[in-house]
């Protein structure tokens, strides 16, 4: 007897149904073709052990089974459950009246318990577009699936309860997620905030700069000046995720294995900060099963590279692309995808290997040389790409003792959510643009324009400190976000000069 059971297949971020065909017929041999990798061929061992700890036998009849469409690779453990199913209904050890209502996922023990799966989310998204009535899949992975609306979610816990849901002997519970009530519950809620920084009031506006316009930005200054423990409250000015970005993130996370047990939504901005031994495929993504890179994984919130000079040279400069297109093509001989890459670059850095270099009170001791040396480990097209450049000076005694408490980073939020309304507003009728930091070139004369005395400010610097058209651009687009703080409609010379204050790295003296 010949039957369909559904499954789904992950490519990058998105699913693809996979119909497994399942015959039954006179003889004694298996045969699973579809181009199934390793993972999925073992599926026949586990599939045993499972029917028979649960009072089921495997047929001893000869069982065809294909997975279609057969030039995609199906790779993984979750194919377990369709497999068992559509070999026990092909039998007619249980009935399939209802297997083309569902699409069935799930990786199987040796007991017949099931475990958690990558990519939930996408899988359910693409059931209720291809109309599907619901979806089975392991309890742990319920809550995420639950997200999607009109989609009939059940969570199983064993193989056994969903032979006896097929065969009518059993109900299951449908997991329901408000979604919504889910997304707002969590959102303002960090275990970090900018009142408890003492000091360093001009980096805070660097930062709330960067903030409101999704600039990227690098702070520079020595060992224990504070630059971690800003960034690391960054995500708490940043404006709240929408639910389209919400969903986006948790899809990326889901792929990649890097949601929570029982995690339905990503409700705050994801902050990632790998470490300087990271590799390039760990970066951009890739490998022999595709997975999201840090990059993507970095998607609607901030990656924040501490130590950046340590970083190996190969890997910055795979950022180069990224931060410009927002998003990143992996392509390898088997497979070409495309992961969503857009993200804020944070990075600190200290400013000569002993750290303290241009220290109000500690000598630095590196030779002549050896701090334009360090800074030379990242290329100018990348510190091009970064719009803030800013210096870190230690916290006098005076600051670190005041008991005052510091502007919160509620306060700094609502100013830079204010910027972005008036972003959204302004550039509703542009495609994929959504901040400043996103303006093309042709945007960038329409609405970053500066008058004529902010022109001639603006020349000056350009020629004093010799910057490069990208600076340029750069530069017009940080003043745009200073004049939007403001609620400015014009770009004034003040807000250039402050944005041309953010370009330590470019003054030619700066490295001595």
């Amino acid at each position: 007897m010949l039957v369909k059971v559904f499954g789904a297949a992950v490519q990058g971020i998105d699913a693809t149904v996979v119909t497994i065909e399942v015959n039954s017929s006179r003889g004694c041999k298996f045969y699973l073709v579809g181009l199934p990798d390793s993972a999925v061929k073992e599926s026949h061992e586990r599939i045993i052990s499972a029917l028979q700890v649960n009072g089921y036998k495997f047929p001893t009849s000869q069982i065809v089974v294909n997975m279609a469409p057969a030039d995609i690779r199906k790779e993984g453990s979750s194919y377990d459950l369709p497999l068992a199913i559509g070999i026990l209904a092909a039998v007619k050890s249980i009935s399939d009246e209802k297997l083309h209502k569902y699409i069935i996922i799930g990786e199987l023990s040796l007991d017949g318990s099931l475990q958690g799966i990558k990519g939930a989310l996408p899988i359910a998204i693409k059931a209720r577009e291809e109309g599907y009535e619901g979806i089975i899949l392991p309890k742990q992975n319920a809550r995420e699936a639950a997200v999607v609306n009109n989609l009939n979610v059940f969570g199983v816990e064993n193989i056994k309860e969903v032979i006896e849901f097929l065969n009518g002997e059993r109900t299951l519970e449908q997991t329901i997620v408000n979604t919504r009530e889910e997304f707002y519950a969590q959102q303002n809620e960090f275990d970090v905030d900018f009142s408890d920084v003492k000091g360093q009031e001009n980096v805070k506006r660097a930062l709330e700069v960067a903030a409101a316009g999704g600039h990227n930005l690098l702070m520079i200054g020595a060992p224990g000046s504070g630059k971690s423990m800003m960034a690391k409250r960054l995500p708490s000015i940043l404006p709240p995720l929408s639910l389209g970005e919400s969903l986006e993130t948790t899809k990326i996370h889901s792929v990649a294995g890097k949601l929570g047990k029982d995690t339905s939504l990503i409700t705050k901005r994801p902050f990632r900060s790998p470490h300087h031994t990271i590799s390039q495929v760990a970066m951009v993504g890739g490998g022999s099963y595709p997975q999201p890179g840090e990059i993507s994984l970095s998607h609607n919130g901030i990656l924040f590279l501490d130590e950046l000079p340590e970083f190996n040279r190969s890997v910055l400069e795979v950022l180069r692309q990224p931060l410009e297109d927002r998003q990143i093509s992996v392509s390898r001989a088997r497979y070409s995808i495309n992961f969503p890459a857009g993200f804020m670059m944070i990075a600190s850095m200290n400013p000569c290997p002993c750290g303290y270099y241009n220290h109000p009170t500690k000598p630095c001791v590196c030779n002549p040389g050896i701090v334009q040396k360090y800074l030379s480990r990242i290329s100018g097209p990348l510190l091009d790409r970064i719009d803030i450049q800013i210096e870190i000076v230690p916290v006098p005694f005076e600051k670190i003792s005041d008991t005052r408490v510091g502007e919160s980073s509620e306060s700094i939020r609502q100013r830079v959510i204010n910027a972005r309304q008036i972003q959204e507003r302004r550039y509703a009728n542009y495609k994929g643009i959504y901040c400043n930091a996103q303006i093309t070139p042709k945007l960038l004369s329409q609405f970053a324009q500066p008058d004529e005395k902010g022109l001639i400010l603006l020349k000056n610097a350009m020629t004093r400190l010799n910057l490069s058209a990208r600076a340029y651009d750069r530069i017009l687009k940080v003043s745009r976000t200073i004049a939007d703080l403001e609620g400015s409609e014009e770009i004034k010379s003040s807000h250039l000069a402050e944005a041309i204050g953010y370009r330590n790295l470019d003054r030619e003296s700066w490295a001595g």
